[in-house]
């Protein structure tokens, strides 16, 4: 088999030493009039972990894609193995052996987990691996992870954390030797992300080289070999891991030092009106007797892991998941919320915790998205009024700092902090009562995660009730005034004022002694 034909495009002559997997020079790419990769040269070396950092809209995610064949160069050259090429799709990388592990998954949700993990791995002339076989291979893929997947279980009813999982067993089952991971611990739960680190290690120990695409970056320093960063397009510092702190990453993705972050100042809201009370909420396998209250421009954050039913007590008080028992009271009243069309008419507004499933219609523009739930209030009989539809979104556009082009672009080209705030925009032009905002800021850079907080903040200030679910800790004992930690399906701790520390939440959401507080904060914690 020639080189041309292994890598599924067109043969240019070879130029790079062997010892580069991977090799961009002077790569272009452009959405419409937006440069999101500007002449970027990067070099991975082979059976390592390559980091790739920057805030949202930097071009990191558009490299990725690029060297898998999910999107074309518009200029530049890629070179696979010391020679160039041009991918047309994934499926050509992926006869090079490369794959994308994308952020935003793309799995076929009616298939069952085993389907999906074989899906496009086609061993036999039929292009169907047969059920013992596939039997075989799945479970020495799941022995191998430590992920514990049921193998029949559709894919459509398992948490995004267990879909990230298949993500990861189909990239394996693929053989792949190079695999992009695009934000892969951002769905995972804590204790998961240690077992990942292992298994990238791993594929490094085997000759697999792994691009990591990551916001997290104490996970890249302590994870990658070299590190890229971009901004606005273009590589603005490349380096050994080991060169680099966090600080020094920051410095180089937004251009000038980052103060370091201190505690907010909680100011006590104990003698504003309780604006929302919830009383002996359960729901059969997901949560029991959950009872609290929110106060008039109190933000009260809900932490835990993942799977300790948080999400899923905020959407049941917003009407999304039913509730088996239980009341929920806004300003004194009881409300029968039957499904979030109640909840936004009672003065409820939500961020749900995946932007493009739940939150935002990915396809229409952003004067849409953030005009849908108000068309009765900008309407004139069955008509909505165009001119005061553009006045009014234009008007909280600004006021969130929505960057685009245009109001009338669709939100899939926005980056992940835009289209977050889109998702304010959107409930923010109604002024809610209560804003329940559930993992505001995954997947977002350090600029976007600030700007959020701020909208969060001043939310609160203007007397909205806030309720900030996050699996960060970091973010939830810095944001709110008061934190209720949850552990399966129980409200387990409540810390308030200077009480609200890291290792306090940590400690609660583990159910762990003071001693294994340092290693739980560092990652080091036992699948």
């Amino acid at each position: 088999m020639s080189l041309n034909d292994q890598h599924g495009g067109d043969r240019v002559e070879a130029l790079s030493p062997p010892d580069w997997h991977v090799e961009t020079r002077g790569l272009e790419k452009r959405y419409g009039g937006a440069q999101a990769l500007v002449g970027v040269d990067v070099r991975i070396r082979r059976g390592t972990v390559h980091a790739l950092v920057g805030e949202n809209g930097a071009g990191k995610s558009t490299l990725g894609r690029v060297i898998a064949g999910a999107t074309a160069a518009d200029g530049g050259e890629l070179l696979v193995d010391g020679v160039a090429v041009h991918f047309r799709t994934p499926r050509e990388a992926l006869r090079a052996r490369i794959t994308l592990i994308a952020q935003e998954l793309a799995l076929v949700p009616r298939l069952t987990v085993v389907e999906n993990v074989f899906l496009g791995v086609e061993p036999g002339a039929t292009g169907f691996l047969r059920p013992a076989e596939q039997r075989r291979r799945f479970t020495e893929l799941n022995e191998r992870t430590g992920f514990g997947l049921e193998p029949n279980v559709r894919v459509d009813s398992l948490r995004v954390a267990d879909q990230q999982k298949v993500e990861i067993m189909r990239a394996l089952a693929r053989d792949a030797r190079l695999i992009i991971m695009d934000e892969p611990t951002a769905a995972l739960p804590a204790a998961d992300h240690q077992r990942l680190f292992e298994i990238i290690r791993q594929l490094c120990n085997d000759g697999v080289t792994v691009v990591y695409v990551s916001h997290f970056l104490k996970e890249v320093l302590a994870l990658a070999d070299d590190v890229t960063v971009l901004k606005d397009g273009h590589v603005v510092l490349a380096s050994p891991a080991s060169e680099q702190t966090p600080e020094s990453l920051v410095t180089a993705m937004i251009g000038h030092a980052l103060e370091r972050e201190t505690s907010t100042t909680r100011t006590k809201v104990d003698s504003a009106p309780v604006t929302l009370s919830v009383r002996g909420l359960s729901r059969a396998g997901a949560f029991e007797d959950v009872s609290f209250d929110v106060h008039a421009g109190e933000i009260l954050g809900l932490a835990g892991l993942v799977g300790s039913g948080r999400s899923e007590v905020v959407r049941a008080i917003f009407g999304a998941d039913r509730l088996d028992e239980g009341t929920v009271t806004l300003d004194g009243r009881t409300l029968r919320i039957r499904g979030p069309r109640d909840a936004v008419r009672a003065g409820f507004a939500m961020l749900p915790e995946s932007r493009k499933d739940q939150g935002l219609l990915m396809r229409r523009s952003i004067r849409e998205n953030v005009s849908l739930p108000h068309l009765a209030r900008i309407s004139r009989g069955p008509f909505v009024d165009q001119r005061q539809e553009r006045r009014a979104v234009a008007e909280v556009a600004t006021k969130v700092d929505l960057r685009a082009s245009s109001l009338t672009a669709p939100v899939q080209g926005l980056s992940g902090g835009n289209q977050q705030k889109a998702l304010f925009a959107k409930w923010l032009l109604g002024r809610p009562k209560v804003l329940i905002a559930d993992e505001p800021t995954r997947g977002v850079d350090v600029g976007a995660k600030e700007a959020i907080h701020e909208l969060i903040a001043a939310l609160a200030a203007d007397g909205a009730a806030v309720i900030l679910v996050s699996s960060e800790f970091e973010e939830v004992a810095r944001l709110p005034h008061r934190v209720l930690v949850m552990r399966a399906g129980r409200i387990v701790a409540e810390f308030d004022g200077e009480d609200v520390t890291e290792s306090r939440l940590i400690r609660a959401a583990f159910g762990a002694s003071e001693e294994n507080v340092v290693g739980i904060a560092n990652g080091e914690v036992s699948s």
